[in-house]
């Protein structure tokens, strides 16, 4: 994948975000990191304790309310779902990032856009790129790179 001269390079997880600029040409990028921001987000057993809660139905087995008569012997029980407070964490993340990238295409600072992420935090940030960002980006590359050195990112994107 070519890199223009001065375009911008988002690589991004649910928890780290790195924003370089690339100094280089096209074929041979030489990305500059510009911002830097690591979330803490601990696993989502630290972060949750309570077990889900339930709810019970009283109006089984009334068929005035939706119930049958042949339900009148027991009481519907239901458990919610646990929440994934890690992932709900991430998710909040990817539209900060997404948040910062509007900012930053309103003020004209990158012409061109390459966005690196997880195909999860990916979807995410597609969820919330403004009309400005979507017209200034020039690729999408569905993987994680955010823990890999600098060089060895470009050369990842070369081989794109």
């Amino acid at each position: 994948m070519r890199v223009p001269h001065n375009s911008c390079v988002l690589v991004a997880d649910g928890r780290k975000m790195l924003f370089f600029r690339n100094e280089g040409d096209g074929e041979f990028p030489n990305l500059e990191v510009e911002r830097k921001r690591v979330d803490d987000n601990p696993k989502d057993s630290a972060q949750g304790t309570d077990e889900p809660g339930r709810t019970f139905s009283s109006n089984r087995g009334d068929p005035r309310s939706g119930g049958s008569l042949a339900a009148t012997a027991g009481t519907a029980r239901s458990a919610y779902e646990d929440t994934d407070f890690h992932q709900l964490e991430e998710d909040r993340f990817a539209a900060d990032a997404a948040e910062m990238l509007k900012e930053r295409a309103l003020r004209n600072d990158f012409d061109s856009l390459i966005v690196v992420a997880p195909p999860k935090t990916l979807g995410e940030l597609r969820k919330h790129y403004h009309k400005e960002v979507e017209k200034r980006l020039a690729a999408e590359v569905p993987k994680d790179l955010t823990n890999l050195p600098v060089d060895e990112i470009e050369r990842i994107l070369q081989a794109q």
